[in-house]
């Protein structure tokens, strides 16, 4: 088996877990986990004790408490990226007189992206508190499907506002929570989306214009080779015109770690392309991931659904899955410019 067929079938395993992943993305069962059950039971038998309580340990504090593990790890991949990036390609484009104001792009857009990526973790993203309780229940109306009034948060003692959600890794209620992300250790509430999509779009636009500069390098490192009109012996000792495949090759043995990074840029992007496309829809009907999933069915694990109360929305009553949406316009006025609670004035 050569070369390329082992990277095809890499690239085959690595979609298909992105198609997994957004599948089964906010189930309760899935075949992750239930693989993951299997695979614990069978080697847990002959697994040391303390083994198996050290990974449960990091596997709770990495998922299931707040911690910067994955920050780091974000910042790792980036420098190692922009590390790559600036040692070689930056080299090869100067050589190929490609202006200054190209290869500056990236740089901008790193700043651009750290800037929306710092607001993310230390935004508040609308904790529901005692003080603002009474201001963040006016804010929504209940639509008497997801959310019912009347509901309270039986760890923060509160009344449970209409489209907020008790975070369990943060141990505290959201104001139109959509979810808690790890990457940048905070949840996602009504008052630091737009920083998330925002720093979406920026990370999209990072990866995409970094594989572009790189494309454009390799490209132009093909033609002045000449290798395009280049001659080899086959195994059966005939003479090929080099093809395609001949180039790929080539330029994997040539500069593999340039087009790793390239493979991980592509990879990047596609993820986060499609991530950001499916925020910015939801943004675009007023809708967030926690609405969306209990709008599959997904009913919430805390909840104990009735025939008259169900955290998802029945099949045959879909008119009430828009039921925040006012519009395009004003949907994305919600997100950029979020309702505020209602203060009462003293007297």
């Amino acid at each position: 088996m050569d070369f390329l067929t082992l990277f095809a079938i890499y690239v085959v395993v690595v979609l298909t877990c992105i198609a997994l992943v957004c599948k089964y993305s906010g189930q309760q069962q899935t075949p992750f986990g239930l693989l993951f059950d299997s695979v614990t039971k069978v080697i847990a038998p002959w697994t040391p004790l303390w083994l198996q309580s050290f990974t449960q340990r990091t596997l709770h504090m990495l998922f299931h408490q707040r911690n910067r593990m994955f920050i780091y790890l974000h910042i790792l991949l980036e420098g190692a990226v922009y590390t790559e990036f600036t040692y070689e390609v930056f080299g090869y484009c100067r050589d190929m007189d490609t202006t200054l104001s190209s290869l500056s792009v990236p740089y901008v857009l790193l700043v651009v992206k750290s800037c929306f990526f710092y607001l993310c973790i230390t935004r508040e993203p609308g904790t529901v508190t005692k003080k603002r309780h009474s201001g963040q229940l006016q804010v929504y109306p209940y639509d008497k499907r997801m959310f019912q009034p009347g509901v309270c948060c039986p760890t923060c003692q509160l009344v449970k506002p209409a489209r907020s959600k008790h975070c369990r890794v943060c141990n505290r209620c959201v104001q139109r929570f959509d979810h808690h992300c790890v990457w940048v250790n905070n949840c996602i509430g009504a008052q630091n989306t737009r920083y998330f999509l925002l720093y979406l779009l920026s990370v999209c636009a990072m990866a995409a214009d970094m594989a572009l500069l790189t494309v454009d390098m390799l490209l132009h490192a093909v033609v002045r080779s000449g290798i395009l009109q280049a001659r080899y012996i086959d195994d059966d000792g005939q003479q090929q015109q080099a093809g395609m495949l001949f180039v790929i090759q080539h330029l994997f043995l040539t500069f593999p770690r340039i087009v790793f990074m390239l493979g991980f840029l592509v990879f990047v992007f596609l993820l986060l392309a499609g991530y950001a496309m499916f925020h910015f829809y939801l943004a675009l009907v007023n809708q967030t991931s926690n609405e969306w999933y209990k709008g599959r069915g997904n009913v919430c694990q805390h909840c104990h659904p009735s025939p008259d109360h169900l955290c998802g929305l029945p099949a045959s009553d879909q008119s009430k899955r828009w039921f925040y949406s006012r519009g395009v316009l004003r949907n994305l006025g919600e997100i950029f410019f979020p309702l505020r609670p209602v203060q009462k004035k003293d007297h």
